[in-house]
Formats: structure tokens, sequence, C-alpha cells
């Protein structure tokens, strides 16, 4: 196993549905990797299962050479796997920086400062309480605070979704600044154009299954679509 995280023929379920059917894939460290695929496509569940919050009913998860399958969440925090959930999950009475400090745990070189430079829109609002944030200010503080745990494999769990355009670009431009420090992301995004400009490679989950795993800078809105969809011919898996 070479990547920082390995996922082999992993299967999880809500009750009686499988939500996530037989995926493997791997993460190289410093790899940016784009997970796409419709509503029900299986991707939250997905990354939930590799952060420990979601359990897993067969396969195996190796984070940096650790088997983490049956690891409990707190326990992958503390090896560097951080999650941004979906709908942020902050704490709505707690300032900005209450927020961010509760989530210190692993030494690293992400503190208050460095995520402020990260994100200059939560420098200026860090006294105020989370549910008076704006849209894009609660999911950059969602994601400063999976910083600030000094992880070493961040999780992003629909990072656009809900945003306005204007708050979409700034989400991005700093998770550009993340990119170019080496950060290993693994971003779930609707966003297609945005997905494939920040990402090395593409993954396409379709009824819990990979349709599509390929380089960004050479896959087609095409091919992605038509593994999105199912549409038209079976699109082949490339490396």
């Amino acid at each position: 196993m070479t990547g920082l995280l390995n996922v082999h023929n992993l299967t999880a379920r809500h009750g009686q549905l499988t939500a996530v059917r037989d995926v493997s894939l791997s993460v190289d460290r410093g790899e940016v990797l784009a997970l796409v695929g419709a509503n029900g496509a299986g991707k939250s569940t997905l990354l939930r299962a590799i952060a420990g919050v979601h359990p897993i009913a067969s396969g195996t998860v190796h984070f940096d050479g650790w088997e983490v399958s049956r690891m409990p969440a707190y326990r992958r925090v503390a090896l560097g796997i951080a999650l941004v959930p979906e709908g942020r999950r902050l704490f709505p009475e707690m300032t900005v920086e209450e927020n961010l400090m509760v989530a210190r745990s692993r030494p690293g070189g992400w503190d208050l400062e460095s995520v402020f430079d990260a994100f200059p829109m939560l420098r200026q609002a860090r006294r105020r309480r989370a549910s008076s944030l704006s849209g894009g200010e609660q999911q950059a503080t969602a994601i400063a605070r999976a910083l600030m745990t000094n992880p070493r494999l961040l999780l992003i769990d629909e990072a656009s979704l809900g945003l306005s355009p204007l708050a979409t670009a700034s989400v991005y431009q700093s998770l550009g600044r993340l990119i170019e420090a080496g950060t290993t992301l693994v971003l779930v995004e609707q966003d297609l154009n945005r997905a494939l400009l920040v990402a090395n490679r593409v993954v396409c989950l379709r009824e819990g299954r990979v349709a599509l795993t390929a380089p960004a800078a050479s896959v087609t809105r095409e091919e992605v679509t038509e593994a999105y969809f199912g549409l038209g011919r079976p699109v082949a898996v490339r490396p």
C-alpha cells in the first residue's frame, strides 16, 4: 500500500439499505481527490466511514499503514484524519474562536493565527457567535475547526452546498491556500467545474459503486457526466 489512505472493498449500510458497495480507492500524500456523484450516490457515507463516524459492514480502511477500520473516530482524529461534515455542525452559541479552540488536539503548524491567515474572513468574526454567521463564514469556520486538529488528511463534505457564488469563491480561495501548502484533501463537491479545477484526480460514485476514476486534468465533462448519471456507454475506470 503506497497511499496515505487506502480503502479496500468497503461496504457500508443504512439499516437494510446498502449505501456504499465494495468501494476501493487510495489517496496519496499531498493529493486532492474530488469525490463526485448524484444525491444518494454514497459520497457522504463513504467519508463518514473513513472518518469513523459511520460503521463499516465489510472491507478495510488503512491510514499511513495503520488499519483503522474498527478504530473509533477520536482515535482516527489523533492519527490525523479530520472530517468537515455536511451541515457544518458548529456549536451555535459559541463564538468562532471558541468553536476553533475546542478542536485543538494534535500538535502541528495549525493554530489560531495560521487558521486566521488561511481564512481572513474569520479574523474579524472571531468574537461572533456561530449562529450569527453567514453561510460562507460558517463553512469557513467548520473547515478551520478541522484544521485545528492538525490533520494529515482532511475530508470535506459538500464544500459549497447552500452557499452563494460569492461565498463559494471565498471558501475556495482559502482552500487554494491549503492545497498550495500540500494538504491532503478528499473533497465532496456538487459543483463539477470547481471540483475539476482544484483536484488532481476525480472519483465518481454511482449507486454506491465507483463508476469512474481518472486524472482531473485529462477527464472530460462528458465522461464524468456519463459516470455520474449512468448515461450512454459504460465509462471505463482509468489510471
